[in-house]
């Protein structure tokens, strides 16, 4: 009986994406999308939270090349043994377009942040959740990072409390501040500047004085959807680490079947007075 002949493995494997195309069309993006990795996030308190996020990475590829290498995406997640952050966002953007031999790239990554809470008057501690998206491009070697949280808070009419003799409507609103920063900014921090331009923020866990409290504060801080805006814009202003920024509101009315919605969009590097 003849012995199994050996699969001989070929000397060079053709690399199809690496060849040459005649169409004339660089694409601008082209990647891996939605792709699940575990991850490290430092917070402001020291410690390291172990999540999962979502990943996107793109690079630009040049009208001659046919394709890009996909498998060298997932090799840049997991050499980077988990610890990822805003602060090492650069080097795995350089390494990306190294390896993929590109001049821009762009990575987005997006995940569940939690932050632990003192309810106002009780003091009984308990987690709230924010969604947090951090984006890193790179272009001929310059990198810009952002940071996107959504955040969700207390918001009471205005309008409501003046015409009306027994309380005033309220609902959940969510503000959404995307900022693009020249020094390291804490999550922990943008959450703290919506928080306190709310009418009032939410809590994981509340007791019957707690909830006193922030249906009074919340009745004593009325805000539109417009003034939400403007007072984190104004904070957002103020903040000399971030160079540009949008945020957005969206009050998800408890008297209608639609949301009211407001926008602010600023770039301190063009307007610097404003």
């Amino acid at each position: 009986m003849n012995a199994p002949e050996i699969p001989r493995t070929p000397a060079a494997m053709a690399d199809v994406q690496g060849s040459a195309d005649t169409r004339q069309l660089s694409i601008n993006k082209v990647g891996i999308k939605a792709i699940r990795h575990p991850v490290k996030v430092l917070d402001k308190s020291g410690g390291i939270q172990h999540t999962i996020a979502i990943f996107n990475m793109y690079v630009g590829l040049p009208h001659n090349f046919k394709g890009t290498h996909m498998s060298r995406f997932v090799e840049i997640l997991n050499s980077h043994e988990r610890e990822i952050s805003v602060e090492n966002f650069p080097a795995m953007l350089r390494e990306m377009v190294d390896r993929l031999e590109a001049e821009t790239g762009h990575i987005e990554m997006s995940f569940p942040y939690f932050i632990n809470k003192a309810a106002p008057v009780s003091g009984v501690q308990s987690l709230m959740d924010y969604d947090v998206t951090l984006t890193g491009e790179i272009c001929r070697g310059r990198i810009e990072s952002r940071i996107k949280v959504a955040i969700p808070v207390t918001s009471l009419c205005p309008c409501s409390k003046e015409i009306s003799e027994r309380g005033a409507h309220n609902q959940r609103s969510q503000v959404t501040v995307t900022v693009s920063i020249n020094d390291h900014l804490w999550i922990e921090e943008l959450v703290a500047i919506v928080e306190g331009q709310a009418s009032c923020e939410l809590y994981g866990l509340l007791k019957r004085p707690d909830e006193k409290y922030v249906t009074e504060r919340a009745y004593d801080n009325p805000k539109f959807v417009e003034d939400m805006v403007r007072d984190v814009a104004a904070c957002l202003n103020a903040e000399q680490r971030i160079d540009a920024y949008v945020v957005e509101s969206e009050n998800f009315e408890s008297i209608h079947n639609h949301s009211a919605y407001a926008l602010i969009e600023n770039d301190k590097r063009v307007s610097p007075g404003v």
